[in-house]
């Protein structure tokens, strides 16, 4: 019987070099702290970009204008060459993975909503890792999420997860920009609170990633306010995951 279920949605900064080449030492840390939660019995739902990154690697400068064809086809690629890196690196750690595509119909009310339910149960229940991301092959427009914030935040709110996870580059919420001196990381921040005076996104610019700060806070707030606490942090550091679930305070707690 699992103690604890949780999600941690790692985005395309975290697992990327500024050349925006996905860093394996990066991937392995987070499964080897996945691995050691699931030791715990706190079962784990992840939530992974990079799958445009991945394929771009792969296929290197595209010849297509449009750039969202550019980033279905880059999506296409790079699914694979993602889950047959997670797949290796679940495998040296004694886990299994699997690879979920949810679209935004898998949240409505109705079968598809059951089926997603299902799917992910069944997968937990077989002690399997789920990893989910946005189909980018098929979901344009209508059919997008926001960025995989979003699609973490629908996540932890459809399964009843007892935590939320964000990793990002930087360690939390600042109360200024993060390259200023005098900005600070901010601890604590309740569902409903105006912080967007605070809001000033560092990260580095991707031209297939999409997300920023301002994203995260706000998904972070709508699975606050359902229940769910929810932490953004640092996912570039060793020990990030193991230090919230063992309540050490570091990066930005967003509960009620």
């Amino acid at each position: 019987m699992y103690k604890e279920r949780i999600v941690i949605k790692v985005g395309t900064n975290v697992m990327t070099n500024n050349d925006n080449r996905i860093v394996r030492p990066v991937l392995r840390n987070l499964v080897r702290q996945i691995a050691e939660l699931y030791d715990r019995n706190i079962m784990t739902i992840l939530v992974s970009s990079g799958s445009a990154i991945a394929g771009k690697e792969v296929l290197g400068k595209s010849k297509i204008k449009d750039k969202t064809q550019r980033r279905q086809v880059y999506s296409a690629i790079g699914q694979p060459r993602m889950m047959r890196l997670y797949y290796d690196i679940f495998h040296d750690y004694g886990l299994k993975c699997a690879q979920v595509l949810p679209t935004k119909r898998d949240f409505s009310p109705g079968l598809h909503r059951q089926n997603m339910i299902n799917c992910c149960e069944g997968l937990l229940a077989e002690g399997v890792v789920p990893i989910a991301n946005e189909d980018d092959a098929v979901s344009v427009t209508m059919s997008m999420f926001s960025d995989n914030d979003e699609l973490a935040s629908l996540i932890a709110q459809l399964m009843k997860v007892d935590k939320l996870i964000i990793l990002t580059d930087i360690d939390g919420v600042y109360d200024g920009h993060p390259d200023a001196e005098s900005s600070r990381v901010i601890s604590n921040i309740g569902p409903a609170e105006n912080l967007d005076k605070y809001i000033k996104d560092s990260n580095k610019t991707e031209e297939e990633g999409r997300g920023g700060m301002g994203s995260k806070l706000d998904y972070a707030q709508q699975a606050a306010a359902k229940g769910i606490p929810t932490y953004i942090a640092n996912g570039k550091k060793e020990n990030t995951i193991i230090d919230i679930i063992d309540g050490k305070g570091i990066g930005t707690k967003v509960a009620l």
